[in-house]
């Protein structure tokens, strides 16, 4: 039997350069019989965990190795020996990348001469040429009897000669030759989509791409037997790979992964240390004396923590928890770690487990053998003041980021398909803004929808290839925050890179990787809501002398949870979205525990599991609610015997059936893969055995396993969602008391939430707070309160930071310089303040010199055109001379004419991102009232199964995985929000219109069910040209969409690297409907 070895495998993670995973090429291996895969990404080992887990699934054997291309000579491919010499091509790579800064390594022969040891080197030369004897001669005075030249086919001319020539250069220096095919991809059916990756890294079309292709296209694993037979001249280098494949020893698993040592307290060792912090803050915790099951509860956990040797993990969380806290900086843990006691008395997490039935082994097991895992969000504007302080700590040696891999989904894939395949842009925009999700395709009657000839060649070989390229590496991005700490160098396990933000550092492999080697990651994550209460705390303590934190808000307030049960909870944590929305007014949360089950039951897991119905009917008592034992209603009863956690499933299995702890862990994460692994049917037969045989029917025992199964891999930890709930019951609170402060710290805390800032103020106003707009003398940077003059609740006064495309510089120099007087006008602001012209414009079309100069947008954008930047030095002196003389002639005034009420509301949407005038919508309800349409308020006061239409903005669209391709989507007018469902068949009819149009009318029947209402569509109406005539100029209606809708942001935005460059700013200032330099502006699309 012919044996042979690839030792030069690209995986794509060489990204646009290989066309194929890990997994494809071990399968491929394995069936062709290849004996081992050499994996040689260049100069990098970002894939090289997935292609040790496709070796293990295969039987393959794995070499590891690299490709490093040289700025000063050939690519070497080189392989570590032993582990010593791994460690020396981590480092290796980690210089040239610090070197190349992200995306680059810059790599020198030298610096290959300085890490050889230990190391194979294989020269892949193209041409036995001077270049190529003066590499080899290098190459074998450094690697001696470790120096190779590759042997590979290029299908060219005179290709054997090109081959006996290196051949023979290399027997002149004695070198070694080792057969490789310089695979790229897995079969041949790749080398299409091999090309097109070419052509988007070149940035080319597949026309223009000439010979930056791969040269030939039979780059894909080959049989042994084929090898054999186009290499038959060479069977000594077609014998060396194995050679060299025998020559390494070196194994991922030999990676031994060391966690700092963390001994905060001297003298005492990490365990030591851990004991007396918990039990010291126990004692603060339960100043009345800890009770005897959370004491229990700590004598166990600090047992198994000391016997899984997690004591020094347990400190550093600590230590990143004291220092956050010590800066005023809020933090909270949350997931499975909330179910620790000694998490809870160590500060990290909120969870008392005196008042809830929490399960440790969620959190650590002896059984999984898998680390901990600690998530802790901070303040998502201060967090980088936490990153940085561990960097300071530990190193910046011992300390880095864990990767994520950025991977196409069908919007990317498409545009770069697209445009290597040479299709035109409106072509190729038409077909990715109808792409709804991460990995939907476009359907043969998207193609009609759109003109587009479904049987044309490059469009049907677009989407083809767009479909086998998504979910392909396209780069290696950053974690939100989970840190890999070592004891000793970094570098010596994993290369480091740069990161694109100052001041950070990023291992090569992401969360996946690190777990699949067992090691540990502290994940210190942003929230943005911490951020907001921080800052609704600062007002109410300076403007309403109310100071409170986290953990001084009064518990289970009855105004609190009467907000929530009417679903009044547009801004807050958790519970804002629609489908959370929905549910509350069923659910009706009057104590914190509902507020928990509130938070995990809009999941896809109690969704899936066929929870959610019957949880609701048992508690409206529309259903009994029956235990078979005592055990199970003990195990139940707070959820009506309905298991709604995790907790629940793993408790099910203990109390009922007799697993461990840890075997209903591993129950538990069983189930959380089983539609991959099929490993659950183990623990199917012994759990419905338990339960049968602790007096439970087959049935019953049967149904508990379906429904377990049914929501395995989407259920949520209670712990987690306990978590979460405390700090939207914190927001709901601040939103229900201080409508005022919350409004101000949201708007201060943009980017974040589910709603634009439009949204949050008109919900605002709708509360009593007066909102006042953004003015050169009154606003300073954030929005801030002032005195209302009547009741308990202050006016918000917006801030410049509302003004688009204001520095937060050019904000400083106005406030600092109105501080003993403020601004007469613009020229008045302009002289003392130094602010370019630049930022007053942006101002004046903000309408910030409205309030208290009394100048229109028109006034003051004229006024400021007779303004000119800092004079040169040479005429500053008479500049000043100037400015304090009075004129002898003045300029005649100027009337400009009015801006019409609705063009202004086009302008505040444009500049500021909402408006504090009249609804765009009321501009437009004559001409809705005769098509007639009704009011939103009156559609949702409308009576059950009532046909109606009616129209608004559109402010979110959502498609949740678990509704079965159902869209939700929210539309606003004057007086209100309607929740309207577009089912699927209407979706995929009118999909263009709901994907795209700003305003619509939706014509439907209304459902209503209790205090839920509902808008089910059956035909919808493009309104947005109506929207557009509001500013008369022709414009898109610039309406911002907030985070929640789907299709702007996250699950089907297009991808950032698509988004065009802005184009330079105009340096002319336009007056809209100004007779004097008229500017046709062109059309811009907002979604």
């Amino acid at each position: 039997m012919t044996r042979y070895a690839e030792l030069q495998v690209t995986t794509h993670f060489s990204f646009l350069r290989g066309a194929s995973s890990a997994d494809e090429l071990f399968a491929t291996a394995a069936a062709l019989g290849i004996d081992a895969l050499g994996v040689v990404d260049r100069n990098s080992l970002a894939g090289v965990v997935r292609a040790w887990e496709a070796a293990k699934a295969t039987g393959i054997r794995l070499v590891v190795g690299c490709r490093l291309d040289l700025t000063d000579g050939m690519s070497i491919l080189v392989y570590p020996m032993d582990r010593l010499a791994y460690s020396r091509l981590t480092r290796l790579l980690s210089l040239g990348k610090s070197r190349g800064g992200k995306g680059n390594c810059l790599i020198e022969f030298t610096d290959v001469a300085e890490h050889a040891a230990g190391m194979i080197g294989v020269l892949v030369p193209d041409e036995a040429d001077e270049t190529c004897a003066v590499q080899l001669r290098k190459m074998a005075e450094l690697f001696g009897d470790r120096a190779y030249v590759g042997l590979c086919l290029r299908r060219r001319p005179n290709d054997r000669m090109r081959l006996y020539g290196i051949a023979s250069m290399a027997a002149r220096f004695k070198v070694r030759t080792v057969v490789t095919n310089d695979v790229l991809f897995h079969e041949p059916s790749r080398r299409q989509l091999q090309d097109v990756v070419t052509c988007i890294r070149t940035r080319t079309t597949i026309d223009d791409v000439g010979f930056d292709r791969e040269r030939h296209a039979d780059r894909y694993l080959k049989a042994p037997e084929e090898m054999q037979r186009l290499f038959a001249e060479y069977p000594e280098a077609l014998a060396r790979g194995r050679e060299i494949v025998n020559r390494c020893k070196f194994d991922l698993k030999e990676l031994q992964y060391q966690y700092p040592e963390e001994a905060i307290v001297p003298g005492l060792d990490p365990q030591q240390s851990l004991i007396k912090f918990t039990w010291e803050g126990a004692a603060a915790r339960y100043p009345e004396g800890v009770p005897d099951k959370v004491r229990e509860s700590l004598c166990d956990e600090l047992e198994l923590i000391r016997a899984m040797n997690y004591a020094p993990y347990f400190l550093t969380v600590y230590s990143i928890v004291r220092f956050a806290r010590s800066k005023g900086i809020l933090c909270q843990g949350r997931g499975s770690a909330a179910n620790s006691a000694v998490c809870y008395c160590l500060g990290v997490t909120s969870i008392d487990p005196d008042t809830n039935d929490l399960l440790f082994e969620r959190f650590i097991s002896q059984q999984r053998d898998e680390p901990p895992d600690i998530d802790v969000d901070f303040e998502h504007e201060r967090r980088e003041e936490v990153i940085q302080w561990i960097y300071e700590t530990y190193g910046r040696r011992r300390a880095a980021l864990c990767a994520t891999v950025t991977r196409y989904r069908a919007k990317g894939a498409l545009r770069d398909v697209g445009k290597a395949l040479g299709l035109p842009e409106d072509m190729i925009s038409q077909l990715s803004s109808g792409v709804w999700g991460w990995s939907e395709g476009v359907s043969e009657r998207q193609l009609k929808e759109n003109n587009l000839n479904a049987a044309d060649y490059r469009l049907k070989l677009t989407l083809e290839l767009a479909h086998h390229l998504m979910g392909a590496p396209r780069h290696l991005g950053q974690h939100p925050g989970g840190f890999v700490l070592t004891h000793d160098r970094l570098d010596d396990l994993v290369p480091i890179e740069p990161a694109r933000m100052d001041d950070r550092q990023v291992i090569e492999w992401d969360k996946d990787d690190i777990e699949a080697l067992k090691f540990m990651k502290v994940d210190v994550l942003a929230l943005g809501m911490l951020t907001c209460m921080a800052k609704a705390f600062a007002l109410m303590a300076e403007h309403k002398g109310d100071v409170r934190d986290l953990a001084s808000i009064p518990a289970e307030d009855p105004r609190t949870y009467a907000m929530i049960r009417k679903a009044d909870t547009l801004g807050t944590f958790q519970i804002e979205s629609r489908a959370q929305m929905s549910m509350l007014p069923r659910l009706k949360p009057q104590t914190f525990y509902d507020l928990v089950i509130q938070v995990a039951i809009v999941r896809p897991g109690p969704i899936q599991g066929d929870m959610v119905h019957p949880y609701l009917r048992r508690r409206e008592g529309k259903e009994r609610v029956e235990y078979p034992t005592p055990q199970l209603e003990a195990v139940l009863s707070k959820t009506l015997g309905i298991p709604l956690f995790q907790e629940s499933a793993m408790k099910v299995a203990m109390v009922c059936a007799g697993f461990t702890g840890g075997e209903a862990d591993q129950l538990r994460k069983s189930m959380a893969t089983f539609k991959f692994s099929g490993g659950v049917s183990k623990f199917k037969d012994k759990l419905v055995a338990g339960m049968v045989k602790n007096g439970y029917s087959d049935d019953f025992a049967e149904r508990t396993f379906s429904q377990l199964e049914g929501f395995g891999s989407y259920g949520f930890p209670e712990s987690h969602a306990a978590s979460f709930a405390l700090i939207a019951y914190a927001s709901s609170w601040v939103k229900c008391h201080h409508p005022d402060a919350f409004c101000a710290a949201l708007l201060n805390s943009q980017p974040m939430g589910f709603y634009a800032p439009a949204q949050i103020v008109s919900d605002a106003r709708a509360h009593g707070v007066e909102v006042r707009p953004v003015c050169i003398n009154k606003s300073r940077w954030d929005c801030t309160l002032e005195d209302a003059g009547d009741g308990s609740l202050k006016a918000v006064r917006l801030g410049m930071r509302m003004v688009k495309g204001l520095s937060i510089a050019d904000a400083a120099r106005i406030v600092a310089a109105r501080a003993d007087e403020p601004f007469a006008s613009p020229d008045d602001l302009w002289r003392r303040s130094g602010v370019p012209t630049a930022a007053l414009v942006k101002l004046a079309y903000a309408d910030a010199f409205l309030p208290s100069l009394q100048r229109q947008r028109r006034d003051a954008l004229w006024a400021i055109k007779a303004l000119r930047d800092e004079p040169l030095e040479l005429w500053a002196a008479a500049a000043e001379r100037e400015a304090r003389q009075v004129a002898e002639v003045q300029e005649p005034s100027v009337a400009l004419p009015l801006m019409k009420a609705g063009h202004e509301v086009v302008e505040d949407y444009s500049h500021i991102g909402l408006t504090l005038r009249q609804h765009p919508v009321a501009f437009l309800r004559k001409d809705l009232r005769e098509k007639r349409m009704v009011t939103c308020a009156e559609a949702m006061a409308a009576r059950d199964g009532r046909w109606l239409m009616t129209g608004g903005l559109v402010l979110v669209r959502q498609r949740p995985g678990s509704a079965k391709g159902v869209m939700f989507m929210t539309i606003e007018d004057e007086t209100g929000i309607v929740n309207a469902v577009v089912w699927p068949t209407l979706f995929e009819c009118q999909r263009r219109l709901v994907l795209s149009a700003s305003m619509l009318a939706i014509d439907g029947k209304i459902q209503r069910e209790g205090d839920v209402v509902h808008l089910v569509a059956q035909r919808l109406v493009d309104l947005s040209d109506d929207l557009d005539q509001l500013g008369e100029r022709g414009d898109s209606f610039p309406l911002p969409h907030g985070r929640g809708d789907e299709f702007a942001h996250g699950n089907g935005a297009p991808d950032a690297r698509d988004r065009p460059k802005p184009a330079a700013p105009a340096r002319d200032i336009f007056i809209p409907d100004l007779l004097i330099d008229r500017l046709n502006v062109k059309s811009r699309n907002f979604h």
